[in-house]
């Protein structure tokens, strides 16, 4: 056996012993802000030892000793030191760091995650809710996103879903009753999906002036919720071109690439001129004849984002010219919300959040809603786990699926696309030529405004 020894390629430096021992000396300290990190997020004690090799470390960096007071939120840090903001910007996203400043990421980054995942016990203010949401903004925009733009990420959902988590048990923390009935500490509240379904729940105890600051919050979120959406309709392409009717011939459709190609035999060489013995023109027309929409949304516990983004929804296509909305929420019961279609507001406030699944009823009152099925589509918005009465709701939806109707079955409707739906029903829609579509609200607004426009 010949022994072989690698010689260092043409140029390459070998490491010095003093190199090793600073990266040696940095990988100790990352570690002792981690494990600091770690004691903080499972440990309500303190660890002293920890603690004060932490201070060391800030220190030495150059970091002000805020950056460990789990009580300063990053808000108040970057107000205090507005150059940690650049720092905080992409501090866990992909893109590739500056060599060298591991410790520094280290330090900041342990801040982001303490602040955010380590919530406490007790009782919550609305300044500590409010807090806590500026400190998740930062997280995220520490993960490369805008605040709130983590849900949209192909790869921040389940983090997305982890930080919804997060507010929801804050949010249920609060004595949500006693802050509604001061305004002061109602103002600070900011609307979000997890206070709107606190307040949709306990709504039927609110009164005076709790009730009325209730109502404003929840209008203040209908409103932002519907901007965004009526901007993703206007966004969306329209429908399918009508081929059955012929194209305008007006200069505006005139459709140059197709006429030079269909005219490219007229060419004369001795000429050098392209004539042209046919014009031709972009089909334009579209559906005129007024469609039919029915939206049945499960209203049960599970649902809520849902069906607070159906109802906006709803309200924006009821909008629409020719376009004839109906809508329907069920549980164990079903309910008619069509006369309120046009505010998605009193919609809200009309819906009972909460109890079991019971499609059949549901589908009981959307049928007779169908007068020219050719020309109506029937959202339903539901997980599908029904009581023992999966093949009642199915033979429903077949028989109107196959009366010509065209059936959308949506496992839900929300901010980021994670959507749980009942296998059995899931291989049925697929069977029958109906897929459960993606819970993105894009793909429904999509695929509604195809049929209706």
């Amino acid at each position: 056996m010949t022994e072989t020894t690698q010689t260092p390629q043409s140029g390459a430096q070998p490491e010095s012993s003093g190199d090793q021992i600073r990266q040696s000396a940095d990988e100790s300290r990352r570690q002792v802000l981690y494990w600091r990190l770690l004691s903080r997020l499972f440990g309500p004690d303190e660890q002293p030892a920890l603690e004060n090799s932490s201070v060391g470390i800030v220190g030495d960096l150059g970091l002000p000793p805020a950056l460990l007071d789990p009580g300063v939120s990053v808000d108040n840090l970057v107000q205090r030191f507005p150059e940690l903001a650049a720092e905080f910007q992409d501090l866990m996203s992909d893109k590739e760091h500056e060599a060298g400043d591991e410790v520094r990421r280290a330090a900041l980054v342990s801040k982001l995650l303490l602040n955010v995942f380590s919530t406490g016990t007790g009782n919550v203010t609305a300044a500590q809710l409010e807090s806590w949401k500026q400190d998740a903004g930062w997280f995220e925009r520490g993960m490369g996103c805008a605040p709130g733009g983590l849900r949209h990420s192909p790869d921040g959902e389940e983090l997305a879903k982890v930080l919804g988590g997060l507010e929801g048990d804050l949010v249920k923390r609060m004595r949500l009753r006693e802050v509604l009935a001061d305004p002061a500490l109602a103002k600070q509240l900011t609307p979000s999906m997890s206070l709107i379904e606190q307040l949709l729940r306990d709504k039927s105890n609110l009164s005076g002036v709790a009730l009325a600051n209730a109502k404003a919050l929840i209008r203040r979120y209908v409103d932002e919720v519907a901007e965004v959406l009526r901007t993703q309709v206007e966004k969306t392409s329209v429908g399918v071109i009508d081929r059955s009717v012929p194209p305008k011939r007006v200069f505006r459709n005139l459709d140059i690439e197709r006429t030079i190609w269909k005219n490219l035999t007229n060419w004369s060489p001795e000429d050098q001129r392209l004539y042209v013995d046919r014009l031709y023109y972009k089909q334009t027309a579209h559906r005129t004849t007024p469609a039919r929409l029915i939206v049945v949304v499960d209203q049960s516990g599970s649902m809520v984002d849902s069906m607070v983004n159906c109802t906006i929804l709803a309200s924006i296509f009821a909008g629409l010219p020719k376009v004839d909305v109906h809508l329907i929420a069920y549980d164990t019961r079903a309910i008619d919300l069509t006369p309120w279609i046009h505010d998605p507001f009193e919609v809200l406030l009309r819906t009972n959040l909460g109890g079991g699944n019971d499609g059949p009823v549901a589908m009981a009152m959307a049928r007779p809603k169908i007068s020219d099925p050719r020309n109506t589509v029937m959202v339903w918005i539901s997980d599908f786990y029904e009581f023992d009465r999966s093949q009642p709701l199915y033979d429903g939806i077949e028989a109107v699926y196959r009366s010509g109707v065209k059936f959308i079955p949506v496992g839900s409707v929300n901010s980021s696309g994670v959507q749980s739906v009942e296998p059995w029903f899931r291989k049925k829609f697929k069977d029958l030529g109906t897929p459960v579509i993606s819970g993105r609200i894009h793909k429904l607004v999509f695929e509604l405004k195809n049929f209706l426009t």
